[in-house]
């Protein structure tokens, strides 16, 4: 493996801490969901012994969503950085790795059932492999620089 190839691999956060960012991520995306489709769902009775019974239900929501996105992120990035690490190579073969496993095993392991697994693993894969495939991407290095203020002086404040 040459320099280039090398330097293009070599990131500046390590693979757990991409892990974690990812599991985070994942929490704070499912704990969004969470509320929104707590929101949806019909509000339970009143009950004698239970206060606030929407607050409780929308907050166990929140956490059971929360929980299973961060699994899901904290799998899929965790396996696509070994599949990267052995493979040396950075391609859309480790996201759908990556996806495959998190799908098969955190989702199939929630739907207790072997065709949930291959399904949700399937669906992962190929939904990570066509995003890197198609160049998708949420930033795009322009070369251009941009600042939180101007660099160039007024006419006017010459005056």
């Amino acid at each position: 493996m040459d320099t280039t190839d090398r330097r293009y691999l070599e990131e500046e956060d390590s693979s757990l801490t991409k892990t974690m960012k990812g599991a985070a991520t994942g929490f704070a995306a499912g704990t969004i969901w969470g509320t929104v489709v707590a929101t949806w769902l019909d509000v339970p009775r009143v009950e004698r012994n239970v206060a606030l019974p929407g607050l409780i239900r929308t907050l166990k929501m929140m956490g059971n969503h929360g929980l299973t996105f961060a699994a899901i992120g904290g799998v899929y990035i965790g396996v696509e950085q070994l599949t990267q690490h052995y493979r040396m190579k950075r391609d859309f073969v480790n996201g759908a790795v990556g996806g495959f496993v998190a799908g098969a095993a955190i989702l199939g392991f929630k739907g207790k059932s072997i065709s949930t697994a291959l399904s949700a693993g399937a669906a992962l894969a190929a939904t990570s492999a066509a995003i890197d495939v198609g160049g998708q991407t949420t930033r795009v290095d322009t070369g251009k620089e941009y600042y939180p203020y101007t660099t160039k002086k007024r006419a006017d404040a010459a005056n």
